[in-house]
């Protein structure tokens, strides 16, 4: 393995990169390079993470060294030649203040090359496409000297950035052509490699592949690769819908309760799947069920077997729920769904410091709603709001005129998705 011929080419390809084509994302302002903590971007494979920080680095103009270990010529690379690598490193460097470690979780014992560099002074940004990367192993090996920034695939706003769309304009022609967008952001989704590409399929169902086997299989040593796939395959088509560990476990034929739960973790940890527990006091309740959603439409519209037909608002409810975990700061909040049994359902729940902050519920037509629609949505937000107290209510809506109503003495916001998406509320 040449290191120095392997680390030049990643240097070469770097130094191409034109930044000023580039989405500004909010997510750069998180990252602190003047920080001694090391600064880590995690999020699912392909959506940005690297370019984001190339981006920094390079507009930062500091010295930078970096390295790519989701590369094919590094695939062979252990923790015995991480001392030849950084002799490399400054080989092809020289002096850098700052270190860039791309996809280091797929070298075993990374964190002990981490803690040392750390203790060297150096500044470290790195990326990871495991959640398990700092739910689990920075916070027992790094005990709290890292900042975390989570990444997603591009949101609408950053959509229609990428595509030149007007986001401010308030014309009949503005309007429009924003909606139009926003349906076919509906299908095709943020990923960034596939805006504007004609193969859309081909690219996620690799995608789908790469996470499956690379981030899965390789890394949990999965010996039912097939079962997983079809278990990511099927979770995938009962997006916006309640799943619960023994359902899983029943449908798949699988040992135990357990091994459901290690299957379906997996896929959260590797950011293929989000998932909300249930707004109970009853903590059974709590761990057993789950609503399930799609990282991205990419892999709603493009899976292995999509056996759902389109249903455009439980699609508009998906890029919602992302928004919002987008939006929430994990720190001091959290992100739930109500169901009180067939009764009604909130489709989430804003928790903030044990508090509930707002009701949300989400729907595709609301402009001249039925009676069924219309209890189904308004009363399931006055039903929560007794329930839990929270005054705070919000109805989002595809088609439907924003406004306030007022139902039983609670206010209900209805806001147009488009507006809420671009934060013109």
């Amino acid at each position: 393995m040449d290191l120095q011929k392997i680390l030049f080419n990643q240097r070469a390809e770097i130094e191409a990169l034109d930044i000023s084509k580039l989405c500004t994302r909010v997510e750069e302002s998180q990252i602190d390079l003047e920080s001694k903590l090391a600064q880590i971007v995690i999020g699912v494979r392909r959506s940005g993470k690297s370019t984001l920080c190339q981006k920094v680095l390079l507009q930062s103009k500091v010295q930078f060294a970096y390295v790519n270990f989701d590369d094919e010529n590094l695939v062979e690379l252990k923790k015995n030649d991480l001392d030849a690598l950084l002799e490399n490193l400054y080989r092809v460097y020289g002096e850098f203040t700052h270190l860039f470690l791309d996809e280091i979780q797929n070298i075993e014992g990374w964190h002990l090359f981490v803690n040392r560099l750390l203790r060297l002074g150096i500044r470290l940004i790195i990326t990871g496409s495991n959640a398990n990367l700092l739910s689990g192993e920075l916070a027992t090996h790094l005990t709290g000297r890292y900042n975390q920034i989570e990444l997603y695939p591009f949101s609408f706003l950053e959509y229609c950035t990428i595509n030149n769309i007007k986001t401010v304009g308030k014309t009949t022609k503005d309007e429009a052509l924003l909606l139009r967008a926003l349906d076919k952001y509906l299908f095709v989704g943020g990923f960034p490699e596939i805006i504007g590409s004609d193969n859309s399929r081909k690219y996620t169902l690799s995608l789908l592949n790469a996470i499956i086997n690379k981030d899965i299989c390789q890394r949990y040593k999965v010996r039912h690769k097939q079962t997983l796939s079809d278990i990511a395959n099927g979770l995938l088509d009962l997006f916006c819908q309640e799943v619960s560990y023994a359902q899983i476990a029943k449908t798949y034929q699988l040992n135990s309760i357990h091994t459901a739960k290690n299957y379906f973790s997996y896929l959260v940890n590797a950011y293929l799947l989000c998932s909300l527990p249930k707004y109970t006091f009853k903590s059974r309740e709590r761990q057993q069920m789950r609503k399930i959603y799609a990282i991205d439409p990419a892999f709603i519209t493009n899976h292995e077997v999509v056996l759902q037909p389109d249903n455009y608002g439980w699609r508009l409810e998906n890029i919602i729920a992302i928004e919002l975990l987008r939006r929430i700061d994990s720190s001091y909040q959290q992100l739930f769904y109500l169901r009180q049994n067939k009764s009604y359902e909130v489709d989430f729940v804003v928790v903030e410091q044990s508090k509930i902050k707002e009701l949300i519920q989400v729907t595709y037509d609301f402009a001249s709603p039925t009676t069924r629609l219309y209890n189904r949505e308004v009363g399931g937000l006055v039903k929560g709001a007794k329930q839990t107290g929270c005054r705070q209510l919000t109805l989002i809506m595809m088609n439907g005129e924003s406004r306030d109503i007022e139902v039983e003495g609670y206010t209900i916001k209805c806001i147009r998705a488009i507006d809420w998406l671009l934060n013109r509320e």
